[in-house]
């Protein structure tokens, strides 16, 4: 899980030209601006990640205007991921040690696109016939066994725990990581901006998940509709035969984050093979010969030879430039090593300790509000 709020360091301070009321911080490899004065080089501070969404109180009152969600913003030039807030914020009986995770503490959660909002709530959603009018449904609703007969019990149900989710984590909060495998010869792909879609085979079963939802078959839905015209079920089994195996792309295209690559229709871009079994990832070799086989593409494959470094700053300048699919900036970059690797010593909120991590473009998330 995500530590959208934790108990960090002070890193450095530097100054902002031309500007006499705030200064630029460094926390973890964040970089963001604060008021100057308000903390000193090595200072505990509470960190609030971007993509964060605070409670309706008074000390946030400042974020009402952007709905209590932390953005990437810009500031007298400088870009500024997150905020800081003095430990002071903290419940007077909180633990105070860096590191310390208190997103819960603070009652923070974390930002879903709308398109994955609107799919979760249609989990609870009541099938009623068409044939029973509004009216009717409005009655009918205000007693339990009816809603309870009329609920979508055997539809969208929650995301296969034999699989991973697509989450990925960023590269600023992964400094030991880069120290450790620093000078590992990797590969890194863009990281394209849509719907994450999941297809699977598990004991003869075929299905296709959202980020967090096993969907039911509907060839009406963009998930379903896009496996279907693709005739991923037929090439599953042709190519996998009965083994029980995952593959995770990214579904772009209209209707799907506003559409930023102006695609007419939609498209699969896949990134990972998982083989459920044997509970491994398949290395870039694997997936590159799995895409072939299907037919399917894959992620655009930036570098196949990139050896890795250990400054923050420089991976997040990797990250900028333009998509290699359409005239817009990339949304960012994903690497990992040739090889897979699991190292479960870091402790980094690693998905699976799989040592992959995105470095995420700051322009694009300027010019989209992200």
């Amino acid at each position: 899980m995500r530590n959208l709020a934790s108990i960090q360091k002070i890193g450095n301070l530097e100054p902002i030209p031309n500007a006499d009321a705030i200064e630029k911080a460094t926390v973890l490899g964040w970089e963001l601006v604060v008021k100057k004065g308000d903390f000193r080089i090595g200072d505990l501070c509470v960190y609030c990640e971007i993509d964060s969404i605070l409670p309706e109180k008074p000390e946030f009152e400042f974020l009402r205007e952007r709905k209590f969600r932390v953005r990437t913003i810009r500031l007298r030039g400088q870009i500024s991921q997150g905020i800081c807030f003095p430990i002071t914020i903290l419940p007077k009986d909180a633990p105070v040690e860096e590191g310390a995770d208190v997103t819960a503490l603070l009652g923070i959660r974390k930002y879903e696109p709308q398109d994955e909002l609107k799919m979760c709530k249609q989990v609870n959603k009541l099938d009623y016939p068409k044939w029973i009018p509004e009216w009717l449904r409005k009655t009918l609703h205000r007693f339990y066994f009816i809603r309870a007969y009329f609920r979508k019990r055997s539809h969208e149900k929650s995301f296969p725990s034999l699989i991973p989710k697509t989450d990925e984590t960023r590269v600023q909060v992964l400094q030991p990581l880069l120290y450790k495998y620093a000078g590992l010869m990797c590969y890194y792909t863009e990281k394209l901006d849509g719907s994450s879609i999941t297809i699977y085979q598990i004991n003869g079963k075929f299905g296709v998940c959202s980020r967090n939802i096993d969907l039911h078959r509907d060839k009406n839905n963009k998930y379903w509709e896009a496996v279907i015209e693709h005739d991923l079920e037929h090439k599953f089994k042709t190519l996998f035969g009965k083994m029980d195996v995952a593959m995770q792309g990214e579904l772009i295209g209209e209707g799907i984050q506003g559409n930023k690559y102006k695609l007419k229709g939609r498209d699969i871009y896949f990134f990972n093979i998982y083989y459920i079994r044997s509970g491994r990832y398949g290395n870039l070799n694997e997936l590159q010969t799995a895409c072939a086989s299907l037919n399917e593409k894959m992620v655009p494959l930036l570098s196949d030879n990139y050896i890795l470094q250990s400054s923050v700053p420089e991976l997040v300048e990797l990250s900028k430039g333009k998509s290699v699919i359409a005239e817009t900036l990339r949304e960012g970059i994903v690497i990992r090593p040739l090889e897979e690797i699991v190292d479960c010593d870091l402790h980094c909120n690693l998905v699976r300790n799989r040592v992959s991590f995105k470095s995420v473009n700051p322009e694009f998330l300027l010019k989209y509000g992200e």
